[in-house]
């Protein structure tokens, strides 16, 4: 069984000021191509499929376009909502869709129902595990905790019991929407902490042969059976340094699994500058990225006069200026998104009340009634996004 392992697409994203609906149509057409040349049977997209809850019409027009040219292909999509999509708009004509072999996976109560595809050695499992905010879905899955690993867990015993039920050498895979412990993060990826812990456990996926991963941007690979695709293109610059890929995996008679990675298109290059504007502007050896998307931190102890229309006229694509003075008061002028860049709410809740106590930092019983009140707020901000 040979399919190919996707996720967070963010149909509809921009990357700064820059739309990114022609560079995503562009990896919707590698993909349709991809799928076409290495006989795929399967494709797989684990999550965050739109942006946000209510995606703009050419973000769902292009969605409709690439259902529509693999269900041509006559080969299976399966696909669950992330933590950006609502999962409600989403599954929207799930049924329908599912006898032209787009199978959407939205509802946490299916966790334990696959999508049964098969090949000459047998039948193959494709179980569907959407995001699972913990608050809203702990009753729903018979939880003990509202937590991501106890959601998790019981949305993973729902697949091994239906897996234990079926004919011996069924093979599995699980799809599912996690920060999954030993991932590394990067900027573009929505804080999802519960309670403290954004992480589950890798061996929540025991017992399936292959979890086919979405939500950390980077391609990864946590075991040989557990796995990142990583998004299609890059949304952040802490990106700059990732390959863009899409996992084809292949499933022997056995489970094993054998993996290869599937470069996707590259709309444009990531740079990352820093220096005092001068060498910026001058440096021989930064030729090399005039023509990518750049962002430059600017080291000058003092800030230059005009240094955006200055470095536009070397880099006509940079997109994002920041001043960090290697020394010196300058330092202070760092802006607001600046200073929370890489922190959680907790943190910076955290932050604040140590500021405003004049360093007096949170003592146990705080630190609980904000991650309480936090994770109050986002249960209520999910359950409003469902109901919009």
């Amino acid at each position: 069984m040979r399919f190919l392992h996707t996720s967070d697409w963010h149909l509809g994203r921009s990357f700064h000021r820059v739309n990114l609906l022609t560079a995503q149509r562009a990896f919707l057409d590698h993909l349709v191509e991809t799928v076409r040349a290495r006989e795929v049977d399967a494709v797989l997209v684990a999550g965050d499929v739109y942006d946000r809850a209510v995606p703009p019409l050419a973000a769902v027009e292009l969605f409709d376009d690439a259902l529509h040219r693999l269900a041509e292909l006559g080969v299976p999509t399966v696909m669950i909502s992330g933590n950006h999509d609502s999962a409600r708009r989403l599954g929207v004509g799930a049924g329908l869709m599912e006898r032209a072999g787009i199978h959407l996976r939205t509802d946490p109560t299916g966790c334990g129902t696959p999508v049964l595809l098969g090949d000459a050695h047998g039948p193959v499992a494709f179980y569907g595990l959407p995001y699972l905010e913990p608050a809203m879905v702990r009753e729903t899955l018979g939880a003990q905790r509202a937590d991501h690993a106890a959601v998790l867990g019981a949305a993973m015993d729902r697949v091994r019991a239906d897996l234990a039920d079926r004919p011996a050498g069924t093979r599995s895979v699980v799809l599912a929407h996690a920060f999954v412990t030993g991932g590394t993060a990067s900027d573009s990826e929505r804080d999802i902490t519960v309670g403290g812990v954004a992480s589950v456990p890798a061996g929540v996926f025991d017992g399936v042969d292959y979890a086919a991963l979405g939500h950390l941007h980077g391609c990864q690979t946590l075991s040989e059976r557990v796995r990142y695709s990583g998004s299609p293109l890059a949304y952040s610059f802490s990106e700059a340094d990732h390959r863009k890929t899409s996992w084809l995996v292949e499933l022997d008679a056995t489970g094993a699994v054998h993996a290869e990675r599937v470069d996707a298109p590259v709309p444009r290059a990531l740079a990352r500058i820093r220096g005092p504007l001068d060498r910026l502007l001058d440096d021989p050896a930064l030729a090399r990225h005039e023509d990518s998307w750049v962002e430059a931190t600017l080291t000058d102890a003092v800030r230059p006069h005009e240094p955006m229309a200055r470095l536009v006229k070397r880099y006509p694509h940079i997109l994002s200026l920041v001043f960090d003075p290697d020394e010196g008061p300058a330092r202070s002028s760092a802006s607001y998104a600046q200073r929370l860049r890489g922190r959680s709410d907790q943190e910076i809740a955290e932050d604040f009340v140590a500021h405003v106590r004049s360093g007096r930092a949170a003592d146990e019983r705080e630190r609980a009634e904000l991650r309480s009140a936090i994770d109050e707020v986002r249960a209520e901000d999910m359950a409003a996004e469902v109901a919009r």
